[in-house]
């Protein structure tokens, strides 16, 4: 089905320019700080099921709810789109994500051709 362009304006607006989305196979990579925090598929928002972003969800009163991005993937929670306008709740998360993950590894530089 893929992710409708105005769900990816919606998410935009609501984080301004604090985050990066980049298109993926019809879908959408969500960046803060370098790092891919969450995936924007089907028109829904996952973020990885990383302990730290668990204990935000929970102690936020927030219930996970289980779901997959796309086929083969491991379990992502789903974050309701009804929160995406709670822009500093959601931001708190993209961050507690961010802070979890390594830092990108660096971009190889092109061999030159002969």
């Amino acid at each position: 089905m893929g992710t409708r362009p105005e769900t990816e304006a919606l998410l935009r607006d609501c984080l301004g320019d604090r985050i990066a989305t980049r298109p993926m196979f019809g879908e959408y990579a969500v960046y803060l700080g370098g790092k891919t925090v969450a995936l924007l598929c089907d028109d829904t928002l996952f973020v990885r099921q990383l302990p730290e972003a668990t204990r935000y969800l929970e102690d936020s009163g927030h219930a996970p709810v289980t779901g997959k991005p796309y086929p083969r993937a491991k379990d992502h929670w789903q974050i309701d789109p009804d929160l995406w306008e709670d822009t500093e709740w959601l931001l708190g998360l993209l961050s507690v994500i961010e802070a979890a993950l390594p830092a990108p590894k660096p971009k190889r530089e092109p061999k030159p051709k002969a």
